[in-house]
């Protein structure tokens, strides 16, 4: 199993160091190399990858920006010479952030890490669609080394710790070593809630609003972020 991927970078020797080395990592296979975000756009609409490298720092359009512009978004490991877009990156899901220069060993662990999210999501696909109809449905969450498979249903909402997520399920927690943004597109929308840039909510636990803080059946409050008070009164029908 090979991951297809593509070099978005405006470096011709960044090209050349992720070329050598991927050499080196039998599953990933270049499929493209562009040295413009905006050229990449051309190259997506007609050829699927399933990771892209990307740098920030490039004429017209920056990496983040180009990110932020995708619908469909393979996986992305973020490759830059500075280290202070980092926290905005992980908040954007990308599975991992390169400081150039970096060596063989750094780079083959952002690869296999690259690898595990690609198998996890496809699992996770898997799962669900081998579930018939109205049946509980289940995500995989990797915690302390396993992977546990969890039934939506009983989430009661997901907290963001950096490059962390806890899990909550009832009073206990899952840690995993994930981003709140992977976790939003994998829920299902019709259940669970972002309403706040650190916390997802299942509405089903939901007990009353107050203020700014969501109180939960089982005495637990998370805050409401202050742009999420709109999607609060939409998808609870709330009011003030």
């Amino acid at each position: 199993m090979s991951l297809h991927c593509l070099i978005i970078d405006d470096e011709p020797l960044a090209h050349e160091v992720i070329l050598e080395y991927s050499k080196d990592i039998p599953f990933l296979q270049i499929s493209g190399q562009c040295y413009r975000a905006t050229e990449a756009f051309e190259f997506l609409s007609n050829t699927a990858v399933d990771l892209i490298f990307l740098d920030i720092r490039m004429p017209k359009l920056n990496g983040l920006d180009f990110l932020r512009t995708l619908q469909r978004k393979p996986l992305v490991i973020i490759t830059s010479a500075y280290e202070e877009y980092a926290l905005e990156s992980f908040d954007l899901a990308v599975c991992d952030y390169l400081l150039k220069p970096f060596r063989f060993d750094r780079f083959l662990k952002a690869a296999n890490r690259a690898l595990e999210n690609y198998n996890l999501k496809n699992q996770v696909i898997k799962t669900a669609n081998s579930l018939p109809t109205g049946e509980n449905e289940q995500i995989s969450i990797k915690s302390d080394k396993k992977h546990v498979l969890v039934n939506t249903k009983d989430i009661h909402y997901l907290e963001s710790l950096g490059n962390y997520v806890k899990v909550w399920i009832d009073s206990n927690f899952l840690l995993t070593p994930r981003t709140l943004s992977s976790f939003e597109e994998q829920l299902p929308s019709g259940i669970f809630i972002r309403i706040h840039k650190s916390f997802i909510l299942n509405k089903k636990f939901v007990h009353y609003v107050e203020g700014n803080t969501i109180f939960l059946k089982n005495n637990q409050q998370i805050p409401v972020g202050k742009n999420y008070k709109s999607v609060i009164k939409q998808l609870l029908d709330m009011e003030d």
